[in-house]
């Protein structure tokens, strides 16, 4: 049994997005050698998530943003928190109903993911972000 662990740093260049690391993300599992096990990907941020989503139709990503705009609705009067802005405590409820981290079994040296699946991290704040998004990896 072996262990491996990377930090990403996604930068989120047009804010409130989703932003693809599929390809970063194969690529450093292949470079670990490491063929049989299961990884977990882990974000560092209390107003960015992680989502494994359609990679191919830019519209389901849309449609899910349309979607949570309308859930949480930045500027909410309820919300007491707004310290950097309207889109402040509006982020932090979407980080909560959504994910900081996945575990993907890796099979062959690649993290196993369907046909039309990407992994992206969700940007929920309007200005650009760098953010950090640690791999571990355990295997044989």
């Amino acid at each position: 049994m072996r262990q491996a662990h990377h930090q990403l740093t996604v930068f989120s260049s047009q804010g409130r997005s989703l932003y693809e690391f599929t390809r970063e993300l194969r690529d450093w599992v292949s470079s670990t050698d490491i063929q049989v096990g299961m990884l977990t990907v882990f974000i560092q941020h209390t107003s960015a998530s992680l989502l494994i989503q359609e990679n191919a139709d830019p519209t389901v990503r849309a449609d899910l943003e349309r979607f949570l705009a309308r859930l949480v609705p930045d500027g909410d009067p309820i919300f007491q928190h707004r310290q950097e802005g309207p889109d402040d405590m509006s982020a932090h409820v979407r980080t909560a109903l959504t994910q900081i981290y996945l575990v993907i079994p890796v099979v062959g040296g690649a993290p196993v993911l369907g046909t039309w699946q990407g992994v992206f991290l969700y940007e929920h704040r309007y200005e650009p972000q760098r953010r950090k998004v640690l791999l571990h990896l355990i295997g044989e």
